[in-house]
């Protein structure tokens, strides 16, 4: 048995491939599936695993993560390794320890600017930063003057399946190899539209994710952290750029959540995506920051 054959939804996901696509082409991404696990509000009595909001539990001497602007971030969520079935998942990720995030909103700063390029300021970006703290290691919990605060909300996991995106390097590069008719039929983004609305049907909110595919409230997420490694824009079907976003996977997804008091933009959601190396180089700091919101 496989480790998609213990999820709740592959069944399904799989359904809605082959419903929508063509053949070739619902069988291309049904091969793509990969486990994630899904953190979601635990009931009582039930493990938790981390959190939502509340105060994290940051080394000792260790400075409150800032932006780049020297502003505190929100602290967002803590993930505890050790409580989760991290090794079924296909990622490096370490089989203990905790993740912690943080976010800032650039509507906390209205008056701020950031100056990408000389001369044009633009508005400060979105900010979010990803520590790991070791098992082990000596914690206080922590709260900083400035920082936004949200209610904590305890989590629980789940091993689900996740399928790529439209518009996923690993996609693009597979349909590529299709039959012309087909592969005309996935280059059409118009053709999605049933295939992800039934996907998005089934699929449960909030969407907080470790691991497997990130669910862009926008365009790939790890096209977006090429681009960012890059430093430039280069043109979209510039095979420099799916290059290097195929070197990208998703850490973590967190989306707007009501009961933690979260809304990104309009209901958008804040991704840390990283190279495959880093992860199990435990090199968290290298985690490129994404926003997206509607």
């Amino acid at each position: 048995m496989g480790v998609l054959d213990l999820t709740p939804n592959a069944a399904g996901l799989i359904e809605v491939a082959r419903a929508t696509l063509p053949p070739a082409a619902a069988d291309t991404w049904i091969r793509l599936l990969r486990p994630a696990i899904r953190l979601r509000r635990a009931e009582v009595g039930e493990q938790t695993v981390g959190q939502l909001g509340g105060s994290p539990a940051l080394p000792d001497g260790m400075p409150w993560p800032q932006s780049p602007a020297g502003r505190p971030l929100g602290f967002v969520a803590g993930i505890d390794l050790s409580r989760l079935p991290v090794g079924r998942l296909d990622v490096p990720l370490p089989a203990d320890g905790t993740l912690l995030l943080f976010y800032r909103d650039p509507s906390e700063d209205p008056d701020e600017v950031f100056w990408i390029s000389d001369p044009v300021p633009v508005a400060q970006p979105p900010a979010g930063r990803v520590v790991f703290v070791p098992a082990g290691t000596a914690t206080t919990l922590r709260t900083e003057p400035g920082a936004a605060v949200y209610p904590e909300v305890p989590l629980a996991g789940e091993l689900i399946a996740t399928g790529p995106d439209w518009e996923h390097p690993a996609l693009h590069r597979a349909v590529a190899q299709l039959p012309d008719a087909d592969r005309e039929f996935m280059t059409d983004a118009s053709n999605s539209d049933e295939f992800l609305d039934e996907v998005s049907d089934r699929t449960e909110m909030p969407r907080h994710y470790l691991g497997g595919y990130a669910d862009p409230v926008q365009g790939s997420v790890e096209v977006e952290a090429a681009w960012q490694h890059l430093g430039s824009r280069l043109p979209y079907p510039d095979p420099e750029l799916w290059d290097q976003a195929r070197l990208w996977t998703s850490l973590v997804q967190i989306d707007s959540d009501d009961d933690a008091e979260m809304m990104w933009g309009d209901c958008g959601s804040l991704y840390w995506v990283m190279r495959p190396d880093d992860i199990a180089a435990a090199r968290f700091e290298a985690a490129a920051f994404i926003f997206q919101c509607s």
